[in-house]
């Protein structure tokens, strides 16, 4: 299981977000960039950032920053939030040389597109469900429930070629709630493509559940992580450590 650290982005500052919504929004550092530099040096594998604006407001202001952080980095970065078209995918994946994009609300809602942009750029697009306690699929930042669940889409989007499936509870504070195991588990009993915990570990003992969560054979590929560190919950050292 790899460690994505999380970056959010909301008007060029890092945030944390305690209930999913841009609105409750809290400033962590002014300075985004240094602070994916820091989780370089923490030990994180993979970097996972958050474009809130774009998300929330189609608003791509960050966008720049984003390009730079990649750019200044020594970690395949996945960029999330925003993407919605192919353009945006050509920006992030050949402009900025993003190792690969997250998408969500658009993956759901048009399906074709998504077909297509797998077919164009296969095995560089995940998509992130945001799955409430009853596995109806929640989009547009957990406001909107979209009427799908998340075994239909887990198949539909696996055959459409998705290179990996974000994975979490819509609603869900991390740093409150324990993680939805069940939800996880489903998800890997369904597609062969790696899960990963996109809500994050409440805590040391979150962390070895998830890390010897079992559905269909398989486990998960990864861990999204970010306040959990950062307020001592655990350290990356002792996460990476438990991953042996």
């Amino acid at each position: 299981m790899d460690l994505y650290a999380r970056v959010n982005i909301l008007g060029g500052r890092a945030v944390r977000l305690p209930k999913g919504d841009v609105r409750e929004a809290i400033s962590l550092d002014a300075d985004p960039i240094a602070r994916a530099k820091g989780w370089v040096e923490k030990g994180a594998d993979y970097l996972h950032i958050v474009d809130l604006d774009a998300a929330a407001y189609g608003d791509y202001r960050n966008r720049p920053m984003i390009e730079q952080l990649v750019t200044e980095v020594d970690l395949p970065v996945q960029v999330a939030g925003g993407v919605r078209s192919i353009g945006e995918v050509e920006r992030m994946l050949e402009g900025a040389g993003a190792w690969r994009v997250v998408m969500g609300t658009a993956a759901i809602e048009d399906q074709v597109r998504i077909w297509e942009i797998c077919r164009q750029y296969p095995d560089r697009i995940a998509v992130s469900l945001d799955v409430r306690p009853d596995e109806e699929v929640a989009i547009r930042g957990w406001m909107i429930d979209s009427g799908v669940y998340m075994e239909e889409m887990l198949i539909e989007l696996s055959s459409a070629g998705a290179a990996a499936f974000l994975v979490g509870q819509a609603g869900r504070d991390a740093l409150v709630e324990p993680s939805n195991f069940g939800i996880l588990r489903r998800a890997l009993e369904i597609v062969d493509e790696p899960v990963i915990a996109s809500g994050g570990a409440r805590d040391r003992a979150d962390l070895e559940a998830l890390i010897a969560l079992e559905g269909g054979g398989k486990r998960l590929g990864g861990l999204v992580v970010g306040r959990e560190i950062t307020e001592g919950r655990f350290t990356m050292e002792e996460a990476q450590a438990a991953l042996g």
